[in-house]
């Protein structure tokens, strides 16, 4: 059998690194040839044609959350029409697309777990881009097109929530943290796994995936604390205050509740770590104060 020919967009990011650490023997990993921006449909275009990939992972996204706010064309560039050009090109060779999803499609308001097929309902640019591009891709590409909804995804090496609390906490007395807001934290390696999980399984649709469990953002920090202070007992940590949304006012409104409902996802995969075990069994303090 041919080894399968991947082509993954945003390779720099901490999925799309996490992919490429987990590639799954007898797969082929296309490069490009120089950075794939996934805004120039013309280059998506001839890219794709050229490599002829089998599976295209769109692991590219805009992220800046806040920024998007005051600066939504280039999200919707990214998150919308960057997705729909990969579509439109992997529908010309016969290519398999994994798109990859966000949390912040949903507004909080449920209060319990959002399963894939629950209405959407952003409450910000950011989340409005993503969806347009899940609507986008959905559109082009039906049943066919595989969209993984994820949350909280953090990995060593990448400008994420375990980064900027491990620097804040040896940087200060006292570290404030959001409480009120709850989600599940994601190694990028996990979902990388079960990514490369549900492709053999030959899955499309909409799939929700995390780490086991829920948390805050404080919880999550606080779990980062007392890993970095069984590596570094020696070093001044802060101490942790929780506080409300409304203490720490943001220019884009985060939804209070985005804990996904994983069940029928893990039935492929099988049920994930804790992200707790997760986060323990993953942590190296040098890797992320790196």
């Amino acid at each position: 059998m041919a080894p399968r020919r991947i082509l993954v967009t945003g390779t720099t990011g901490q999925l799309g690194r996490a992919l490429r650490d987990s590639l799954p023997a007898g797969s082929q990993w296309l490069e490009p040839g120089a950075r794939l921006d996934i805004t120039d449909e013309g280059l998506v275009s001839a890219t794709i044609a050229r490599l002829k990939p089998d599976l295209v992972i769109n692991a590219a996204a805009y992220t800046a959350v806040d920024k998007a706010e005051s600066d939504a064309a280039s999200a919707y560039r990214v998150n919308r029409d960057g997705p729909a050009s990969l579509a439109r090109a992997a529908r010309e060779v016969g290519a398999r697309l994994v798109h990859v999803s966000t949390d912040f499609v949903f507004d909080g308001g449920k209060g319990r777990p959002y399963l894939p097929e629950d209405p959407t309902a952003p409450i910000g640019a950011y989340g409005n881009s993503k969806q347009a591009g899940d609507e986008a891709v959905q559109q082009i590409l039906g049943q066919d097109a595989l969209i993984v909804r994820t949350a909280w995804v953090y990995y060593p090496g990448g400008a994420n929530f375990v980064r900027t609390m491990l620097r804040l906490m040896q940087e200060r007395p006292e570290v404030r943290v959001v409480a009120d807001q709850v989600g599940s934290p994601t190694h990028a390696g996990g979902l990388a796994e079960a990514i490369w999980r549900l492709t053999e399984a030959g899955e499309g649709g909409l799939h929700h995936w995390t780490d086991a469990g829920t948390a805050s953002w404080y919880d999550f920090a606080h779990a980062i604390r007392d890993l970095g202070m069984q590596q570094r007992p020696e070093a001044a940590w802060a101490r942790l205050t929780p506080i409300r949304t409304e203490d720490y006012p943001t220019p884009a409104r985060r939804p209070s509740y985005s804990v996904l409902d994983k069940t029928s996802t893990w039935a492929i995969t099988g049920v994930p770590p804790h992200w707790r075990d997760r986060l323990a069994d993953r942590f190296a303090l040098g890797q992320y104060l790196a």
